[in-house]
């Protein structure tokens, strides 16, 4: 479909342009460009929903990977592109600063030659600290909105992203303090389009809770990783039995060491309070654990349990969602193939398959991972009509 098709599942397009106080008067129709400097998977990802969703919106792209380019104009996502930021963006309402956050200071100051005075600028990192301190030096408090997408992929580039990619998973914007009212409402009415759930906060804020949430689960998993890698003995006994449990809890230390060791590093002072936190509560943990204090180790597993429970489960977000189930196959040769075979025939994309060796309170021999949850009921659909036996992980 090229981009001036017509399409019943795109929006119509807004009316009217920008006035100073950055709401739109309701006569003309327009369109909004949309740049991105960076199209890997996240910033490929937000183009490909607007293009998809949305029929006012024109993209324009920068980024050095020739391939990437190539792909975005032969697939019909982008307008334009060019290897780095130039004069397409000079007709931008809105940029997304989609690269490695390391060359955000770079990108932002090349942006800023060739884009107007009203263009709206945005990011997409995971701490907000280090770009609003530049934001403000270069007195943009009026241009720019953080960005951060909860969502994300074990695949990179922009071969892999998807318009479904950011599908109910949390956007946080982070406007600059004097960000007109209406050019908030339109990046938010932006972020809805790409199928995301828009959450206001401010810059600090987001940094805290981020730390929190994500940053300081990346600590610690990585940290019981290492932990265990320094006890284990020279057979790998307690590599060889690690079960659910405790590849669950530490599946995101797989995560890039270098993105890790950045984001920690732009992220130290809320990170380092909380780990003194931590580090507390372990000492008290250790103390209970000395004395032999039933009561209160009751408690401390009880309040963790209850506040779990409560957790809304968005599927998507800093820590992923793991989409598997098991299944009983007998102890023969060709039945483990025999089940990826048939799921293959029938379109479900495997992730990751497997026998389980350890299944304390889990059920089900053969362990199977799919990259999305809609893979789950069919797959269990599928083997349960060829008479195999399947459990659901909970």
């Amino acid at each position: 479909m090229s981009r001036n098709s017509p399409a019943s599942s795109k929006s119509s397009p807004p009316t009217g342009s920008w006035r100073a106080d950055g709401n739109r008067p309701e006569t003309e129709e327009i369109m909004i460009t949309c740049g991105f400097i960076g199209l890997g998977l996240i910033g490929g990802s937000i183009a490909r929903a607007f293009h998809q969703n949305r029929a006012d919106i024109r993209i324009v792209a920068c980024d050095p990977d020739e391939n990437t380019r190539r792909l975005a104009l032969s697939e019909g996502i982008a307008d334009a592109v060019s290897g780095q930021p130039s004069e397409i963006l000079s007709d931008c309402d809105f940029i997304f600063l989609c690269a490695p956050v390391s060359h955000n200071d770079e990108n932002l100051k090349k942006a800023l030659q060739f884009c107007g005075p009203d263009c709206i600028l945005t990011d997409v990192g995971s701490v907000k600290a280090p770009i609003c301190r530049q934001i403000e030096a270069l007195g943009l408090q009026n241009r720019f909105i953080g960005g951060h997408p909860m969502a994300g992929s074990e695949r990179i580039g922009f071969a892999n992203s998807k318009a479904s990619l950011l599908e109910n998973a949390y956007y946080i914007m982070a406007p600059a303090p004097f960000v007109p009212a209406g050019k908030v409402e339109t990046f938010r009415s932006l972020v809805l389009s790409a199928g995301a759930i828009p959450l206001l906060v401010d810059p600090q804020t987001h940094d805290y809770i981020t730390a929190a949430v994500s940053h300081l689960p990346h600590l610690i998993a990585a940290s019981l990783v290492n932990l265990v890698r320094e006890h284990d003995g020279p057979d790998g006994l307690m590599k060889s039995i690690a079960a659910g449990g405790f590849k669950d809890i530490t599946r995101i230390a797989s995560s890039s060491p270098v993105m890790w060791q950045q984001i920690c590093l732009t992220n130290a002072d809320n990170l380092s309070a909380l780990l003194q936190d931590y580090i507390r509560s372990l000492q008290a943990l250790e103390e209970k654990l000395r004395e032999k204090d039933a009561d209160p180790l009751f408690s401390f597993f009880e309040s963790a349990r209850v506040y779990r429970d409560s957790f809304i489960d968005a599927g998507s977000g800093p820590i992923k969602k793991v989409y598997s189930i098991r299944v009983d196959i007998p102890d023969e040769a060709g039945s483990l193939a025999a089940v990826a075979t048939l799921l293959a025939l029938n379109g479900i994309s495997i992730k990751n398959i497997g026998i389980a060796h350890n299944r304390e309170a889990e059920e089900g021999v053969l362990a199977i991972e799919f990259y999305e949850e809609s893979s789950i009921s069919r797959a269990v659909r599928l083997l349960t009509d060829r008479g195999y036996t399947t459990h659901l992980n909970r």
